[in-house]
Parts: C-alpha cells; sequence; structure tokens
C-alpha cells in the first residue's frame, strides 16, 4: 500500500481527469462535514468525526466510496443503481458522480456518530 502524507499528495498521484473528480468529492465531504478531521488511512483518504466517517479512494474503472454499512443501507434505495456491497459504493469514473446523494450520506453519518458520542458519554456519566 502507498503511504500518503496527505490527502493533496493522494490526489496528485492521479491523472488530471481523476484528480477533479476526487477533488469535487473532497469538496462535497467536507461541506457535508465541515468539522471532520481530514486525514490519510488505509491509503485513501479520510474523514473522521466522533469516529469514521467516510472514506473514498480512485480505482481504475471507478471511485470507491465507503460511508460503512450503516451508511449503505439508509440510502439502499438511491444506490440500487450502482454496484455495492456492505460497506462500499463503486461510482463508474465513466459517468456522474451523484455528488448530491454523496453529501446526503455525509450528512447522515455525521448524525449517526454524534448520536453514538453522546449516548457514550451519558452512559459513562
Amino acid at each position: 500500500m502507498k503511504r500518503y502524507a496527505s490527502v493533496d499528495a493522494y490526489l496528485e498521484d492521479f491523472p488530471t481527469p481523476v484528480q477533479e473528480i476526487l477533488q469535487k468529492f473532497r469538496e462535497t465531504v467536507r461541506r457535508a462535514a465541515p468539522d471532520a478531521e481530514e486525514a490519510v488511512s488505509y491509503g485513501m483518504p479520510a474523514y473522521k468525526l466522533g469516529g469514521v466517517l467516510v472514506y473514498f479512494a480512485a480505482h481504475t474503472r471507478h471511485i470507491g466510496f465507503y460511508p460503512t454499512s450503516t451508511g449503505i443501507a439508509a440510502f439502499k434505495e438511491e444506490l440500487q443503481r450502482f454496484q455495492c456491497s456492505k460497506g462500499t459504493v463503486r461510482f463508474p469514473l465513466d459517468r456522474p458522480v451523484p455528488y448530491g446523494l454523496v453529501a446526503r450520506i455525509v450528512r447522515y453519518r455525521v448524525k449517526e456518530n454524534l448520536a453514538k458520542a453522546r449516548a457514550k458519554r451519558l452512559k459513562q456519566a
């Protein structure tokens, strides 16, 4: 696995057309989760707020989006036109990325993580 010092370094490792998609993906996630910490984890961009929110990565023919299994399940109907597995959505590089849907999934994950963190604090009190 290649190691990247930053998300910028990760993005720069791809051809310009893919960089443009990745940058828009990044902007979408950051707007949907402005308080999230941006990092590189498992060799790909990761966003954390009360735990991992989402990851994304470029592949040969698609952008992999990893919003955890709960993020996939909550948007199952809207995601049915894409290839999905338990915690992964594959957005083909030759089709437009549904950035609005990505933003809604990220916002859902923010609410989910913040609710879990609140419940944990209450349980510890």
